[in-house]
């Protein structure tokens, strides 16, 4: 760890971001939105994620230079705040996401291939779930080369994606027809929307999906060249990514009406450029999304390993995950990870999951971490806790925290308890491998607090497991 060609500088730290955030979700996001939203409800949802996630960023940033000596980000800060158990459930539900997300990212690349070669299909047919496979393994060894050299290609590779997207953004600028777009700004000749009320909540998890990666920075803040460099490479990122999602969704709603949009294949980008511009339009969003797909899975393996690899380094996690290779790669983190990508790209071929169902599921997993993070961050404030000779700041943290918490609790509010109890499914067994790292430190396994909130978790992965069973629940 103490090799300084291994510590990352701030573009790459900026690429790892923005290459977290544009997978593959900025390709399907005007049918995505359309599915749910119309113009006017589909503008007060980007308001309110502008200010929530920009809330969220400034909250990393400001606990990436507080809290230098918490490094791994996400997990960490929960941890600090409240406890070993919750430090462990944050890092455990990151994973999870950043895992599941690659399932979806796999389903998507491949369904995108089908463009070109129908074997592919959908993206989960026995040929895609093959070529998927192979992607997956040769990542993998790409990985475990080195984190410099994958980080590397990462920005090569963020590079190449954005072009398509300038691209996009630029001929649907002229293309624009006011008409289209106010034509049914309440999206009221829709019933099926519901209210405005009701169109904005069924938005927000596509909104977070596309913004997922905003942490990336600060979990890899031990690789980091500069400290500082962690906090501003969230922000770059942050704002990159809002101008172009917000961009390419409102654009899209000036060229083709909501019902239309929403009926649309995904990735949606390519079927509106080629409504613009003919059938080369669909071929250079097909060909951006493809090369997009690849970085962000290179982004996300390197997240989850490197997750795994910070909460073993202090006991949150087993012994087991802490061991690198010789190239300072935690590769145990990443056999686990990409073995249980492997496996739930077999169960794609058996189960209906779509990419927007594996998506939301993904999302719904990392609202937690989310909450904690903000919860810490407004913690720190409220205790003075650095903030010692800094009075002015702290009411400023104090007030930027708190949005943060008030919109992490109103997403778990839009996501809806389907999928809080089959995130409840998925956190349960994560205490087999919280007890085992206990039990290498001769600890009790759970406090006395820790015991109530485990019940509650037992008891919503319970409903969900009956509510799977009996088909009230599907995924």
């Amino acid at each position: 760890m103490s090799d300084s060609t291994q510590k990352l500088r701030l573009g790459a730290l900026v690429a790892l971001v923005v290459g977290s955030m544009v997978g593959g979700g900025i390709f399907s996001l005007p049918q995505n939105m359309a599915a749910s939203a119309d113009v006017g409800a589909i503008l007060i949802g980007w308001g309110i994620t502008a200010i929530g996630m920009l809330t969220l960023a400034f909250v990393f940033q400001t606990l990436a230079n507080r809290k230098p000596d918490l490094d791994g980000g996400v997990y960490a800060y929960a941890k600090a705040g409240f406890g070993d158990y919750m430090g462990f459930s944050s890092a455990w539900g990151y994973w999870i996401s950043a895992w599941l997300g690659n399932v979806g990212y796999f389903v998507l690349l491949f369904s995108t291939l089908g463009y070109f070669f129908p074997v592919f299909g959908e993206g989960n047919t026995p040929a895609a779930i093959i070529g998927a496979s192979v992607v997956l393994w040769a990542v993998h060894f790409l990985v475990l080369r080195g984190i410099k050299e994958a980080a590397f290609i990462n920005l090569v590779t963020t590079v190449a994606k954005i072009v398509p997207l300038f691209l996009f953004i630029l001929i649907c600028l002229f293309a624009f027809k006011l008409d289209i777009f106010t034509a049914d700004i309440w999206g009221s000749m829709n019933p099926e929307l519901g209210s405005v009320m009701n169109q904005v909540r069924n938005m927000m998890l596509v909104t977070v999906w596309v913004f997922i990666g905003i942490e990336g920075a600060s979990i890899f803040s031990a690789r980091a060249e500069k400290r500082s460099d962690v906090g501003k490479a969230t922000i770059i990122g942050f704002v990159t990514v809002l101008l172009l999602l917000v961009l390419v969704n409102v654009l899209s709603l000036g060229i083709m009406t909501q019902p239309e949009l929403a009926k649309l294949q995904n990735p949606s980008m390519a079927a509106v450029l080629e409504h613009v511009v003919g059938h080369w339009g669909a071929v250079l969003i097909s060909v951006g999304l493809i090369i997009s797909l690849v970085g962000a899975l290179l982004s996300w393996v390197l997240l989850c390993a490197e997750i795994l690899f910070a909460a073993a380094k202090d006991h949150t996690m087993p012994e087991f995950l802490r061991r690198e290779n010789a190239n300072h790669v935690p590769a145990n983190a990443l056999w686990l990870t990409n073995a249980m990508v492997q496996l739930f790209l077999i169960v794609t071929l058996f189960s209906a999951s779509t990419y927007l169902s594996l998506i939301y599921l993904a999302t719904s997993m990392i609202l937690v971490p989310y909450f904690w993070s903000a919860a810490y961050a407004l913690l720190l404030p409220i205790r003075g806790e650095t903030y010692e000779t800094d009075g002015r700041d702290r009411n400023k943290d104090l007030a930027i925290a708190a949005v943060a918490l008030v919109y992490a609790v109103w997403l778990l509010y839009a996501g809806g308890v389907k999928y809080l109890l089959l995130s409840a499914l998925l956190y349960a067994p994560g205490a087999i491998l919280f007890a085992k790292a206990k039990h290498e430190l001769g600890q009790p396994i759970f406090t006395n607090v820790e015991k109530l909130i485990f019940a509650a978790v037992v008891i919503g992965a319970l409903v969900a497991a009956y509510g799977l069973y009996d088909g009230f629940l599907t995924l």
